[in-house]
Formats: C-alpha cells, structure tokens, sequence
C-alpha cells in the first residue's frame, strides 16, 4: 500500500514517481465471509483517500450523507444497487457513479456482493453523518430484508 507521492522522492530524489499500487482483480474476488475495506490508500502526503471495500451478498451500507465531500465509486466486482434519494439506481462491475457532497446515498449488494472503489480529496477525520430519518451507526453494512427492496 506504500507508494510514491509529494512526500517520497523518486530515484533522483526529487519528483515523486508514480506507480502500480495493487490489482484489483486480485483484491476484489468475492468472498461471501469477508466484509469491510480489502484496500486502502496509505502513502503519506497523499491528497486523496481511495478504497476498495466489499459488502456481502444481500447486505447493505445504510443511507448516509455526506456533507463535504465528492466521492467517485467504481464497481469493480459483483453488482448491487445505489440508493437515492430518487430511489435505487443498479451498479453492475463497471459502473461508476458520483455521489456529490452533501447528497444522501446508501448501497446494497446483489447476491453474489459487491466490491467498490472510492476516491475522494483527503480529509483528516470523517464525519459522514445518518440521513434523516436513520439511527446513528448508518453507514455500515447491515443485512438486507429482500421484501423491502
């Protein structure tokens, strides 16, 4: 996960270098027991976080807002649908969506699951906060009552 950037100098020490930080196909092999970040950008003086995290089949990451923050979600395995305010938007391996700051989003996977990635600027400290309406802790993975959907 460690890598080059502002703070690394490359071989004249200098100017960062870029690099392969891993092979997401590798990573995001679906895995029904494993839940949670498979991936996380680490290099220090990065300007942006990314991950690749997983849901389980039929689990959910609640509906959440998130008030500063743009976020870029690529689908790299299974699929699973996006929750909006306008309702569910399908998300297929492949698919790339913006979630805009202050937008209220959630996920839940398909059966097979669903691993994504996220990019977004760097920010010290998180604050995503539960949508209206949702107890505190949204925004982990819970399961999924299929006769809701």
């Amino acid at each position: 996960m460690a890598g080059a950037d502002s703070d690394s100098p490359g071989p004249t020490g200098n100017a960062p270098v870029p690099r392969v930080l891993c092979e997401t196909g590798s990573l995001a092999v679906l895995d029904s027991a494993r839940a949670g970040a498979l991936w996380r950008l680490a290099e220090p003086g990065r300007q942006l976080d990314a991950n690749i995290v997983q849901i389980p089949p039929t689990r959910r990451v609640d509906s959440h807002t998130e008030p500063d923050l743009d976020v870029l979600l690529l689908v790299v395995a299974g699929e699973g649908d996006l929750i909006t305010a306008d309702g569910l938007r399908p998300l297929y391996e492949g698919s790339l969506a913006w979630l805009p700051h202050g937008s209220t989003r959630g996920l839940v996977a398909g059966v097979r699951g669903m691993s994504y990635l996220t990019v977004h600027r760097r920010r010290p400290g998180m604050r995503i906060q539960p949508a209206a309406g949702h107890e505190p802790g949204s925004g982990r993975v819970q399961p999924v009552d299929h006769e809701e959907s």
